[in-house]
């Protein structure tokens, strides 16, 4: 289903927004049911997938039946920063989650794991993903009598599941049954872990073992953090439970065309990470390949935007023949600055991420290597600095298709008429960034290098096709959990 959003006119003004001009993933989600210091090696785990989400985390826990949960605004490690803070948390079971929100939803309100107490018991909840009918659900659930404290799509969820009838477990699968949309999902019940990826499975979740306990995480980073085993990958539409009486699959759908997300092997996955069962690093340099075969350039060198466009860099490189440097440093403590936006001032935003290397692009023809251009603001002052750092020539080279179409399964991006490629032409984006040549990896190379067949993944930023009916697409959905 392609969504039918009229773009700008090619007249309108190229968009200026000073933001952090990148995709976002909504959140990571990580489960250890079986294990004593389940609390302990949750904080571990949402801590390998910080990259997912850094404003606010969370893990609820399981001790004899009770649930308690700590959670806050912040990073994980600030989150959890108080000495006994785990102490806090005791019991062999435990759910974590690490989040991102889109603005003006970065409230304590969203942050998960979300927690309520039912007439069938304690039910906590960690969510990766985004439900596209939730202001249909939520208004239904209002009219109804329901309270809501925040915004978020998972609070729905939880209310549905909480005015189910029947075990913990019919609940939960009777509230999926009323929602559309990406969800990889973590329940902590009263005796249980409930892990759940929806039909289409846009979002990751693989399963784990460490010793006699068994582990969920949205990525394999986590679990190598604890020295887990993995064990394989959650089916879409697969619905495992994790008890004292074992692990079994309650439900497996049957097989359709699958959604897969390929973003989180352009950019969001760890390097490090087995995602739909893929190398992202293997995955990345071979886009990288794949578009230095179709988008050569008369360069000196090839240097990456670090960190996500390291590996396409150095595909880029191996396959094209000239040599890979490190032209461009980023700072790994950059936080929040609370610095007033001036306008003579907000060019350090980059700056404090990234620094050119003088000595490595000066008098160079020099390709740079990106994962998307999302508004055009970032790579406009990436091409800036590595010129004013003196290089001869600057050629922008992005290991993925023109990002079009805004995500409604689970990414943060803007509004299609803040997506420079949905109404402007390959040349005018190149005059825009100031690059003296632009190049993006085809969607045919896309999916090739990645060996995926078309159907096995969902590509709607790019191409359009939107794989669940979108609520009110016109209006814009809602991407607040």
């Amino acid at each position: 289903m392609r969504l039918p959003v009229a773009s700008p006119p090619l007249s309108e003004p190229l968009p200026d927004v000073e933001a952090d001009d990148h995709f976002h993933d909504h959140c990571g989600v990580f489960g250890v049911y079986g294990h004593a210091e389940a609390s302990n090696l949750a904080y571990l785990g949402i801590h390998a997938l910080q990259h997912r989400g850094q404003e606010s985390a969370g893990i609820a826990a399981l001790e004899q039946g009770n649930i308690n949960v700590h959670k806050g605004m912040g990073l994980v490690a600030d989150v959890f920063a108080a000495k006994d803070t785990l102490g806090k948390l005791p019991g062999d079971a435990a759910i974590g989650h690490t989040r991102y929100s889109t603005a003006g939803q970065s409230v304590i309100e969203n942050a998960q794991p979300m927690y309520a107490r039912t007439a069938a018991g304690p039910i906590s909840v960690a969510h990766n993903g985004n439900l596209v009918n939730t202001e249909e659900l939520r208004n239904e659930l209002s009219h109804s009598g329901a309270l809501f404290q925040g915004s978020s799509d998972t609070e729905v969820l939880l209310h549905l599941v909480a005015r189910e009838k029947g075990t913990p477990i019919e609940r939960i699968q009777k509230a999926l049954g009323r929602v559309r949309g990406a969800y990889s999902l973590l329940f902590l019940t009263e005796d249980s872990i409930v892990a759940v990826r929806d039909p289409l499975g846009f979002r990751p979740l693989v399963l784990g073992r460490l010793r006699g306990a068994w582990v969920f995480a949205s990525e394999t980073c986590a679990l190598d953090l604890i020295e887990a085993e993995y064990i394989r990958e959650l089916e879409p539409g697969e619905c495992v439970v994790v008890d004292k009486d074992g692990l079994r699959t309650l439900q497996k759908l049957p097989p359709q065309r699958a959604g897969r997300c390929v973003f989180e092997l352009i950019y969001f996955a760890r390097p490090d990470s087995t995602v739909f069962s893929r190398s992202v690093y293997e995955s990345r340099k071979a886009l990288g390949r794949t578009l230095a075969k179709e988008q050569p350039a008369q360069a000196d060198l090839v240097i990456p935007v670090p960190d996500s466009g390291v590996p396409a860099a150095l595909g880029y490189a191996e396959q094209s023949g000239l040599p890979y440097e490190l032209g461009l440093i980023r700072s790994h403590y950059v936080g929040r600055t609370f610095i007033e936006p001036s306008q003579s001032i907000r060019h350090f935003g980059v700056k404090l991420k990234l620094n050119p290397v003088p000595a490595v692009v000066r008098g160079k023809r020099v390709v740079v290597v990106d994962d998307s251009i999302v508004r055009g603001t970032t790579s406009r002052k990436i091409v800036k600095m590595v010129r004013d750092a003196g290089a001869k020539e600057v050629h922008l080279r992005i290991s993925a298709p023109p990002t079009r179409w805004p995500c409604y399964y689970g990414i943060d991006t803007p509004v299609r008429s803040e997506l420079i490629a949905a109404s402007h032409t390959l040349e005018e984006i190149a005059k825009y960034v100031t690059a003296d040549s632009l190049g993006y990896l085809s969607s045919e190379g896309m999916h090739a290098s990645v060996q995926a067949d078309k159907r096995g993944f969902c590509d709607a930023c790019f191409s359009g096709e939107y794989l669940v009916q979108l609520t009110a697409p016109e209006a814009g959905v809602a991407r607040t959990h």
